[in-house]
C-alpha cells in the first residue's frame, strides 16, 4: 500500500522538477563559476527527463521493428529525436562553458564571479 502511494508520487515528471529547482538554486545561490556549470548541466538533464516521462506510456512498443497489432500503442520517435539533440546541444555547451572558465581561471586566478568583475574593474 505505502509502496504503490510512494510509486505515484515518485515519478520521472516529479523527479525531473525537483531537479529544476536543485538546478536553478544553484544558478542562482552560488558564486562559484564551476557550480554555476554544474547547475546548468542539472538543469538541461532535468529538462530532458521532463520531456521523456511526458511521452511514456507502459504499453508503448517500438515503431519500427516491433509486432504492432490493433492495440499496441506506438511510440512517438519525435521527442526521443528532439532529446537526443538536446544531450548534445548541452553537452557542447557544457564543453565551451568548461574551456571558457579554464582560460578564465589561469587569467584572472579565481572561480569566484563577483572576483572576476571586480580584477576586470566592472564593480568597485
Amino acid at each position: 500500500m505505502l509502496i504503490d502511494q510512494i510509486k505515484t508520487i515518485i515519478n520521472g515528471e516529479n523527479v525531473s522538477i525537483a531537479l529544476f529547482f536543485i538546478g536553478m538554486y544553484g544558478l542562482c545561490a552560488r558564486r562559484n563559476i564551476l557550480k554555476t556549470i554544474i547547475s546548468m548541466s542539472i538543469l538541461q538533464a532535468s529538462l530532458v527527463l521532463y520531456f521523456l516521462s511526458l511521452s511514456f506510456h507502459p504499453l508503448n512498443v517500438p515503431p519500427i521493428g516491433a509486432d504492432l497489432n490493433a492495440y499496441a500503442y506506438v511510440a512517438d520517435p519525435v521527442p526521443q529525436a528532439l532529446m537526443i539533440t538536446a544531450v548534445v546541444v548541452g553537452i557542447s555547451v557544457t564543453a565551451v562553458s568548461l574551456t571558457m572558465f579554464v582560460s578564465m581561471f589561469h587569467k584572472y586566478g579565481t572561480t569566484n564571479w563577483n572576483k572576476v568583475k571586480k580584477k576586470r574593474g566592472e564593480i568597485e
